[in-house]
C-alpha cells in the first residue's frame, strides 16, 4: 500500500466555517443551490493546528519579507516557512520558497510537495446542506455607561447637547448596531485526504529538484536523519524516534481535527459522523454518500460493510441516518486503525 484514502462526515449546525459575506458558499449547477464550504486551505490549517496541539509545540515560524522602494515606502515581499522539516508541520504540510535573488548570492527554487492531499470539506449532497440567513444586532442600549461620540463633517467630535439637538424627531438609538444578512451554514459535509506514505517522513535529495537547502540537510544529518532510498531517489529519513511520535499525533489530527476559525458567536461542535478508510480512492466514496430518493430527496447512506474499507460510526450518527455498528469509541478506533496502517511505512 502507497497512499491511503480517507473520507470523514461532519454535521454542522448554524455556523461559520469560511468567512466571505458571513459564510463562503459556490454554486451547484445541477441542483441550482448555493452552498457553503471550507477551503482544503483551511482544512490543513485546521489538521497541522490539531498536530501541534497533540505534540504540545508551537507551529514552525513564518518569515514575512518586506522591500523599502525609491520612494522609502514599505512594499509587501514574499512569505515562506522554514523549509525546515525538522518542524512536523513543515514535513506535513509542505513548503516553497522562491526567494528573490540577492547581489553576491546563490538562491534557489526549494519546494516540497506535502504528502497529504487535502480536499475542500463541502456538502455530502446539495439537498443535505444549506445555507440560511439572518439580521443580527448589537445591542448595548440597557447600559448608561456608553460612551456615545458623534464626529461632523470635518471630524470634529461635537458635544452632547448638539447630539441631543440632532436626534429630536428621529426614531434613532446610537447604542445599537444593525448587522443585516449574516449567512449560516447548516448541513451535512464530507472531507477527503489522501495520505503519500512513501514521502510521509523523509526528504528527496535531488540535486536538480530541492527540497531542502545544503545547510538544512547538514542540520538534518546532525540531528539523526539517515540516509536511505525511496522511488524517488535518495532521501533523508526522520529518526525512528520522531517517525513513531509523529505519526501517532497525525493520526489524532486527521481523525479529531475540527475548523478552529469559527466564530465565538456561532460555534458549532461540527461532530464526526463516520469516517472511512480504505486503499482505493472508489471505496471511500461509496462508504459514505448520498443516494436520490424518488420524490427527488436525497438521504445519507453509510455503507457499513464494504469490502476492503473500514467504516467507524460515531454514536451521533444515527440521529441521521439508518446504522447499525455505531459505537462511543469508533473515532479512537479510526485512530488506531490509521496509525496501523501509517506504521509499516515508518519500520
Amino acid at each position: 500500500m502507497s497512499t491511503i484514502y480517507l473520507r470523514t462526515l461532519k454535521r454542522a449546525e448554524h455556523t461559520v466555517f469560511c468567512v466571505q459575506d458571513g459564510q463562503k458558499t459556490y454554486y451547484d449547477p445541477q441542483f441550482k443551490r448555493r452552498l457553503p464550504y471550507s477551503s482544503g486551505q483551511q482544512v490543513k490549517r485546521s489538521i497541522l493546528d490539531t498536530l501541534n496541539r497533540a505534540l504540545e509545540t508551537a507551529g514552525s515560524p513564518t518569515t514575512f519579507l518586506w522591500d523599502i522602494t525609491s520612494k522609502n515606502e514599505l512594499k509587501e515581499g514574499e512569505v515562506y516557512g522554514t523549509c525546515d522539516p525538522s518542524y512536523p508541520d513543515q514535513l506535513l504540510g509542505g513548503w516553497m520558497k522562491a526567494s528573490k535573488a540577492v547581489k553576491g548570492e546563490q538562491n534557489r527554487t526549494i519546494k516540497r510537495r506535502s504528502p497529504l492531499s487535502i480536499s475542500a470539506m463541502r456538502a455530502l449532497h446539495p439537498l443535505l446542506a444549506g445555507v440560511d440567513r439572518e439580521d443580527i444586532s448589537f445591542d448595548r442600549s440597557d447600559r448608561s455607561n456608553n460612551n456615545i461620540i458623534v464626529r461632523d463633517v470635518k471630524g470634529k467630535v461635537i458635544p452632547d447637547e448638539d447630539v441631543i439637538s440632532l436626534l429630536e424627531g428621529k426614531d434613532r438609538s446610537l447604542r445599537r448596531k444593525w448587522i443585516p444578512d449574516n449567512r449560516r451554514a447548516t448541513g451535512l459535509f464530507v472531507q477527503d485526504i489522501a495520505i503519500d506514505l512513501r514521502r510521509l517522513f523523509s526528504v528527496t535529495l535531488n540535486p536538480f529538484e530541492p527540497e531542502i537547502t545544503e545547510a538544512t540537510e547538514n542540520k538534518l544529518r546532525e540531528e539523526g536523519w539517515e540516509e536511505g532510498e525511496n522511488v524517488f531517489g535518495l532521501c533523508l529519513i526522520a529518526p525512528k524516534s520522531l517517525r513513531d511520535k509523529w505519526a501517532n499525533a497525525l493520526a489524532t489530527a486527521i481523525i479529531e481535527w475540527q475548523i478552529t476559525s469559527n466564530q465565538a458567536r456561532t460555534f458549532s461542535l461540527m461532530e464526526t459522523l463516520a469516517v472511512a478508510i480504505s486503499d482505493k480512492p472508489s471505496n471511500v466514496a461509496a462508504a459514505i454518500r448520498a443516494k436520490l430518493t424518488e420524490d427527488e430527496d436525497a438521504k445519507p447512506v453509510i455503507e457499513e460493510n464494504l469490502s476492503d474499507t473500514d467504516i467507524f460510526v460515531t454514536l451521533p450518527a444515527s440521529g441521521f441516518m439508518l446504522t447499525s455498528t455505531e459505537s462511543h469509541d469508533a473515532l479512537e478506533k479510526a485512530k488506531q486503525k490509521l496509525l496501523d496502517l501509517i506504521n509499516p511505512s515508518i519500520a
